[in-house]
């Protein structure tokens, strides 16, 4: 005797369909330092250059403490500010082919990394100029790590640096069930 509630046959169709939107023209935008991105670009463009003012004004700054708090920032300030660039001209939509969210996600996970070592090396001096740029360094080190975790989620999900990808999924469902079988 065959189960009523199962089917003889079950056909199961997925359609995934995806498009993307974007506008290669190159246009000023200065809605994106309003979204969490921009935010975060802007906080780590001026703690990143604060942090280097502090350094420079210490009467160690060529010791290797600062030496290395000096690199880690500058390095940190330019790749944030073109970036930040980039995405106030829609040059990372133009050219949305670069996986800009994972090169964006890498570098952000290095630098919370190098920017916290940064900061510890830089509380471990004993002036006011490097005990001022450990705190800008830690406040940067905050600011990869929650870019990083944003970067990582748009990773994963697919999504775009710039512009729109909608993603729709269709399921068809069909079952057939043998005929009734005579004489039960």
């Amino acid at each position: 005797m065959a189960d009523v509630g199962f089917p003889g046959q079950h056909t199961t169709t997925t359609t995934v369909t995806s498009s993307t939107t974007v506008q290669t023209n190159i246009r000023f935008d200065p809605l994106y330092i309003r979204t969490i991105p921009g935010i975060l670009k802007v906080v780590q463009v001026v703690c990143s250059l604060l942090g280097f003012i502090c350094i420079q004004f210490s009467w160690l700054n060529n010791a290797s403490k600062g030496s290395y708090f000096s690199w880690i920032s500058m390095v940190a300030f330019w790749f944030t500010g073109i970036l930040l660039g980039f995405y106030l001209f829609h040059i990372v939509e133009k050219f949305y082919k670069i996986p800009w969210l994972k090169i964006e996600f890498v570098f952000c996970s290095l630098w919370t990394l190098l920017y916290v070592i940064a900061a510890i090396l830089a509380v471990t001096v004993r002036d006011k100029p490097h005990s001022a740029a450990a705190f800008f360094g830690f406040v940067a080190t905050a600011a990869y790590a929650m870019d990083a975790f944003v970067k990582w989620r748009a990773v994963r999900a697919g999504g775009l640096a710039q512009g729109t990808r909608v993603v729709s999924k269709q399921t068809t469902s069909a079952v057939n069930t043998p005929p009734p079988r005579e004489g039960y």
